[in-house]
């Protein structure tokens, strides 16, 4: 796939490296042509000097041939505009914003698109760590029927298969976050000490199975 990133600071040089070692096509943008300095000589992508919103200066990335955009400059407007031109004058479908003021993250993230608040994002998982009772919405539905939260999870369940969990709990395991990293996990993944279970659940249930995960399994043979 191919892949148009705007700007080249840490984030952005980073992801480009990353995004082509994984064998995809990669154009980075970014006002400042001192900037591609941090992609290194052994970067064999597009490195487009100009403004990420600019139309001529995203076709010239290949924006018209890109399956994902990513707006990683370090200007909230300028990535909010940029998403927005790539979505809807390109009509580039995966489309992720980085936004530093959180209350401007949650409105867009209404408007569709994907915002990723760095701010925001650390404190919450903080938090999730200080604080690690009860369940934390993600996300939501329209109708508020299901949800996407991390549940904290009693050391009990450490060793055990997801399928297990999943099983005894009655939810599914969304995904797991291990050492930052966020991964799906199949029904023989067995849950390692520190991760983070993310679940998908109706709301009307999230006492039960709060309590579920928080007591751990059942024992052996007590089926």
């Amino acid at each position: 796939m191919h892949i148009v990133i705007m700007g080249c600071g840490r984030v952005g040089s980073a992801l480009a490296q990353n995004l082509e070692q994984q064998g995809h096509t990669v154009a980075v943008v970014d006002q400042d042509p001192t900037a591609f300095r941090r992609l290194g000589s052994s970067f064999g992508g597009r490195r487009v000097t100009g403004v990420g919103f600019d139309q001529d200066t995203l076709r010239e990335a290949g924006i018209e041939e890109a399956g994902a955009f990513a707006a990683v400059s370090s200007g909230d407007n300028s990535n909010i505009i940029a998403a927005r031109v790539a979505r809807e004058m390109f009509g580039i479908e995966n489309v992720a914003a980085r936004i530093y003021d959180p209350r401007r993250a949650e409105v867009y993230q209404r408007l569709g698109i994907p915002t990723v608040a760095t701010v925001r994002w650390t404190a919450d998982q903080m938090l999730r760590r200080l604080l690690p009772s009860g369940a934390e919405p993600l996300w939501r539905d329209p109708t508020g029927g299901v949800q996407l939260a991390e549940v904290h999870t009693s050391p009990a369940w450490v060793g055990h298969k997801i399928s297990r969990i999943q099983e005894e709990t009655g939810v599914r395991v969304a995904f797991l976050t291990r050492l930052g990293e966020a991964i799906l996990p199949t029904s023989q993944t067995v849950l390692q000490e520190g991760d983070l279970v993310h679940v998908m659940m109706r709301t009307d249930e999230v006492d039960t199975v709060e309590a579920a995960f928080a007591k751990g399994p059942e024992e052996e043979g007590g089926h």
